[in-house]
């Protein structure tokens, strides 16, 4: 398992995009309107708006707490960890599904309430993004 991102949710995208790429002097990649990744080396700071929670779930569309930001991991069969994952946590927010950018998700919750993402790449250029 990989910590791989962190992904910060907002409400005004453009403006924590732009406001990220000025403080990491970074250019940040877009996959859609809502969804943009500055990377370093070691790590990748996702962004998404609001909008994009409504994809995970749409109880999951307000700001604030601990469901503001995501902690990911890349495994290798997102729907094998399902299976473990399940007996671990009743708190299941999204069993696994293929996104519009390309990974499989799984999204739950730890005992705090943070919200974790095992994901894997299933579509070709995500596959090629995490070799």
């Amino acid at each position: 398992m990989k910590l791989i991102s962190l992904r910060i949710i907002t409400k005004d995208i453009q403006k924590s995009v732009s406001f990220y790429e000025s403080v990491m002097r970074l250019t940040a990649q877009w996959y859609t309107e809502d969804f943009a990744e500055l990377s370093t080396g070691s790590i990748t700071l996702a962004i998404g708006s609001t909008r994009t929670m409504k994809l995970f779930s749409e109880t999951l569309t307000e700001l604030g707490g601990s469901k503001t930001n995501i902690i990911e991991f890349l495994v290798t069969n997102v729907d094998e960890e399902y299976e473990r994952i399940k007996s671990l946590t009743n708190d299941i927010v999204q069993a696994p599904t293929t996104m519009p950018w390309g990974n499989r998700s799984l999204l739950f919750c730890d005992p705090d309430g943070n919200l974790i993402n095992f994901f894997t790449p299933v579509t070709p250029e995500a596959i090629k993004k995490f070799s």
